[in-house]
């Protein structure tokens, strides 16, 4: 059935989100509340996912959700934040059925229950164009001891959570235009492009350890650059040293040439940070207690930009650094 009745379509799938968060009055006022708390500041972030750029038309409505959350978690994270709640904008065809939204907000359960979120409120449209989605999350902090992207010192390490590379080559996958891969290895970098996961468990765990911090969305060497940049350092990037997964590591492995998409192409949605070199031991024990690896993967020092280095110490030179929205 497609989409006629507005408000019956926030009272049946997008109400029940709520799950009568304080604040929220069931989504049924102009705005919701959030409690100032001076023990704990509150982190807000923002993102958009339009259909036919940021996910595919056929994709299924639940995992579009379920990704749309997490893009925003993973900020968040990136941020040292525990997640709280947020706030939902969806804007779609009015011929798009309702039981798209029925999926949409499935999707949308099955992840608050797993982060431990609600929602507050939003709003709901049409539009002749392609869907757009967005989605404001917030999350809160100790006082205002937020990760920051323009701390690092030169002299640390660089580190990243889990593996890289997977969500560019997962799109590829779902371009058709990465095949003949095992069964296993296709369903892992697909998953991975469609469902990221978001480090939430390792964000908030990082303040006090970490001296700058972002989120990989837009390439590892493009968003190492913006720490690079807003700290007022360089970064050595030992390409070496970039984890991967057993699914990357044989796409590479048969084709090296996609080596340059691996640190630049985006949607890993892995947490990048810094840190002075006696926070190792305690990152490694936090890498065992949530079972999320982390890995020294270069250095800050005297500088501006990234650099990239081959297995020899030579400068691998890339010709885009990472994904850019215009």
């Amino acid at each position: 059935m497609p989409i006629r009745d507005e408000f019956g379509i926030i009272a049946r799938h997008f109400a029940p989100l709520s799950r009568g968060l304080v604040g929220s009055f069931g989504l049924t006022n102009d705005g919701a509340v959030i409690a100032p708390d001076p023990a704990r500041g509150l982190v807000a972030t923002i993102d958009t996912m339009v259909e036919g750029v940021h996910y595919l038309p056929d994709d299924p409505a639940e995992l579009v959700a379920r990704k749309l959350l997490r893009v925003n978690l993973s900020d968040l994270a990136a941020m040292g934040a525990v997640p709280e709640s947020y706030l939902l904008t969806v804007a779609l065809d009015r011929l798009k059925e309702e039981a798209w939204i029925a999926r949409f907000c499935a999707g949308l359960a099955e992840d608050q229950e797993r982060f431990g979120v609600a929602m507050l409120g939003g709003d709901t449209t049409s539009t002749p164009g392609p869907a757009t989605l967005s989605l404001a999350a917030f999350g809160r902090v100790r006082g205002t001891e937020a990760l920051e992207r323009g701390t690092a010192q030169a002299g640390e390490a660089v580190y990243v959570t889990g593996t890289l590379g997977d969500g560019a080559l997962g799109l590829l996958v779902r371009q058709g235009t990465l095949t003949g891969l095992r069964e296993p290895h296709r369903a892992h970098l697909e998953g991975r492009y469609r469902l990221p996961e978001p480090r939430v468990l390792v964000g908030a765990r990082l303040i006090g350890l970490a001296s700058a911090c972002l989120d990989v969305s837009d390439g590892l060497v493009g968003d190492l650059a913006h720490i690079a940049e807003h700290s007022g350092i360089g970064i050595e990037l030992e390409s070496a040293a970039v984890p991967l997964s057993e699914a990357a590591a044989e796409v590479l492995g048969d084709d090296p040439d996609l080596w340059p998409l691996v640190l630049s192409g985006g949607d890993d949605y892995e947490l990048a940070f810094t840190a002075p070199a006696e926070a190792d031991a305690a990152l490694q024990a936090l890498a065992a207690e949530t079972g999320i690896p982390i890995t020294r993967i270069g250095r800050t020092c005297a500088g501006q930009g990234v650099r990239v280095l081959d297995r020899a110490g030579r400068t691998l030179a890339l010709e885009t650094q990472g994904w850019t929205h215009f």
